[in-house]
């Protein structure tokens, strides 16, 4: 068997070599030519899974080590009896702890704000529930969810109202609720002054357009964006209006990847009717040295200094400018470069790998995911 897959896929030949002869390519460069031959099919988010891609070959399974599945036409794998898989929930852990890392570095301690979440299904379902567990007051807009699967749904106006707007929604261009510039002109204008606008799902559910015009004027409005309107060649002069700039890489933790890889793993198993021989914990060792220390006193303090030796968020920001800069000046292909920093980005283990000693602060470790001493 011919297994065809995107070369940042982690640990790919560990997981899939068993099952059959693996090739590593970029993701967003694959071709139907890359493929025509193929069985398998691996794929992050960057592919486009299509007619365009899959016509004429032998490809009879594609799995994306992804929780959004809008970069595949499922319309039309359908049609062709081809199986797909996602990994739903792979990286929304990291995502969370992305959140929780941008406004650390914005110094917005978000149990004194009210905290809108635009989209509730993996990722920000588990935002609501960590933040529920810290007595957050939040307001929900998922218009695919019942009262009864979510006790703190409410209408978008009254998201747009709160002091913390967290999106993490999918994209969607038909049905009844579109989620394709979902945020625009009209939506930005509600929001109220010094608030926290974060976009972590897909780029193009706020017009990018509309909110780079909006800043122009709101100088209050803090913005984090880590998915843009287009990417790659997302636009600089946004980038150079927001609190935060990253190069979609909130759900680049590590164990989320590894995660994802290993939920493509068992489902390709599954379709080939073998049963899985491989695991995340019997292919990746413990941190050796998983201790933190905070000095802090007061319980806020103590977070906002111990999640950036976790996860430094203002380096990724920082790249991705030196990225802009570097472009501007004529020196590197930006588009080639945003991929570069997807490619190489350093490891970063999630919240759950680290022990911290500090009483004051237990309920928020805990609820974080920290262990406790």
């Amino acid at each position: 068997m011919k297994i065809v897959a995107d070369e940042n896929i982690p640990l790919v030949e560990a997981f899939f070599q068993d099952l059959g002869d693996i090739q590593r390519l970029p993701g967003r460069q694959m071709q139907q030519k890359d493929v025509a031959d193929a069985d398998a099919l691996l794929v992050r988010s960057v592919t486009q899974v299509n007619a365009d891609l899959l016509a004429d070959s032998t490809v009879k399974f594609v799995g994306t080590c992804t929780i959004g599945v809008d970069h595949l036409d499922a319309d039309y794998l359908n049609a062709q009896g081809v199986r797909f898989a996602s990994a739903p929930g792979c990286n929304a852990n990291s995502v969370v702890e992305y959140v929780y890392a941008a406004l650390c570095h914005l110094d917005v301690n978000w149990l004194s704000r009210k905290v809108g979440i635009i989209g509730c299904g993996n990722v920000g379902g588990l935002l609501h529930r960590r933040l529920h567990a810290q007595g957050v007051e939040c307001y929900c807009y998922d218009p695919f969810l019942t009262p009864e699967q979510n006790e703190d749904l409410a209408s978008l106006e009254a998201v747009l109202a709160c002091d913390i707007i967290s999106m993490h929604t999918p994209l969607t261009t038909g049905g009844a609720h579109p989620s394709f510039h979902l945020i625009g002109a009209r939506e930005l204008e509600q929001l109220k002054p010094g608030a926290v606008l974060l976009n972590c799902g897909r780029g193009p559910v706020i017009d990018n357009q509309a909110l780079l015009k909006h800043l122009h004027t709101d100088r209050d409005l803090q913005v984090v964006l880590d998915v843009w309107e287009p990417e790659p060649e997302i636009s600089q002069p946004l980038l150079a209006r927001v609190a935060l700039g990253t190069p979609h890489i909130a759900g680049y933790s590590y164990d989320g990847k590894l995660k994802g890889t290993e939920m493509i793993y068992q489902a390709l198993c599954g379709h080939l009717s073998v049963e899985p021989q491989k695991a995340v914990s019997d292919l990746v060792q413990s941190l050796a040295d998983n201790r933190l220390v905070v000095t802090a006193s007061d319980p806020w303090d103590a977070v906002k200094q111990l999640i950036p030796q976790v996860y430094d968020i203002a380096a990724d920001d920082r790249r991705l400018r030196e990225l802009s800069t570097q472009a501007l000046a004529g020196s590197a292909n930006f588009a080639i470069g945003f991929d570069l920093l997807r490619k190489h980005y350093p490891m970063r283990r999630e919240f759950h790998n680290y022990r911290v000693d500090h009483q004051a602060a237990d309920a928020w470790l805990n609820v974080l995911g920290f262990q406790s001493q």
